[in-house]
């Protein structure tokens, strides 16, 4: 996968691409959430809004602190030298949803409740089979394309620009 047009090939790209899918995840996932708990009004998706910054740092945090590490050490036991591109991305997907849907359901229960409690943990398994699928659906149908789209464009941009330079 290295090299494919599809994903980041340097940090610079790799901070775009993480910008790009935890904007879109969190813009709707959180709403989506909330309104399941809440109920779906205007006044819920304000409310909403309001948080959402605070679950954005979070998300960026978990994902570069916790989630990569754990990915990282996991996929190489799953993927091998002949896996193709979508396995790898699904495995991938599956992988970091699972356990960034792990920590947010408990995380984002704090936060959007502002007060620490043993209630996510009680309805854990309530709350986290319903939360990872939507994360999963969004993840892999909506913010994981788009994203990949936005590299290969870029990409692309920058192939021409080379090809017109050495030209």
């Amino acid at each position: 996968m290295h090299g494919d047009t599809r994903l980041p090939r340097n940090g610079k790209e790799g901070i775009i691409f993480l910008l790009i899918i935890s904007i879109i995840s969190v813009n709707t996932i959180a709403p989506i959430i909330v309104g399941l708990e809440r109920g779906f009004s205007k006044e819920v998706y304000l409310d909403t809004l309001k948080i959402i910054p605070f679950m954005w740092m979070i998300v960026i945090l978990s994902v570069r602190l916790v989630v990569g590490p754990i990915v990282g050490k996991v996929m190489p036991k799953f993927i091998g030298q002949t896996d193709g591109f979508n396995a790898r991305v699904l495995l991938n997907t599956l992988l970091n949803v699972s356990v960034l849907s792990i920590l947010l359901s408990i995380i984002g229960t704090w936060v959007g409740t502002k007060h620490i409690s043993l209630d996510p943990l009680k309805n854990f398994l309530h709350i986290w089979p319903r939360n990872f699928g939507i994360a999963f659906w969004i993840e892999l149908l909506v913010a994981q394309p788009i994203a990949r789209f936005a590299m290969k464009t870029l990409h692309a941009r920058q192939d021409r620009k080379t090809e017109s330079v050495n030209a």
